[in-house]
């Protein structure tokens, strides 16, 4: 049986959020700091754009995907947040979506280790 890789993204995934929720979490220690500029983590997709993962046809009966034309969409971040006077550059609203993508991002790792977790026990009761 060949080793299902969903699990090693989904904890890929996890240590990644870890990480930016830290980096979240010293942007806010730092908020008062005078001249602190605010930090964060390269996103996911292209960390993971980076490991070069690719999908592979394990049976002739799936569908192949390499010839379809895929269009990647763009997501337009905020630059635009204000710097104080201080020159700190951290922004409590900002941090605060920033944390709120990484509580998604945790949910969505624990919800695919539940399913296939699930998944697992179905076909091993079965």
């Amino acid at each position: 049986m060949d080793p299902i890789y969903l699990f090693g993204l989904a904890s890929r995934h996890a240590q990644w959020a870890s990480l930016r929720q830290a980096t979240i979490a010293g942007n806010i220690a730092q908020a008062d700091i005078p001249g602190y500029k605010a930090r964060d983590v390269e996103a996911f997709s292209s960390v993971l754009a980076k490991t070069q993962l690719r999908m592979a046809q394990t049976d002739d009966g799936h569908v192949d995907v390499r010839g379809v034309d895929a269009r990647q969409s763009r997501i337009e971040g905020r630059d635009s947040w204000d710097v104080t006077l201080s020159g700190n550059s951290v922004s409590l609203d900002q941090e605060m979506i920033k944390a709120d993508e990484v509580n998604r991002a945790y949910s969505l790792d624990i919800n695919i280790m539940r399913s296939f977790h699930r998944m697992l026990l179905t076909s091993v009761r079965s």
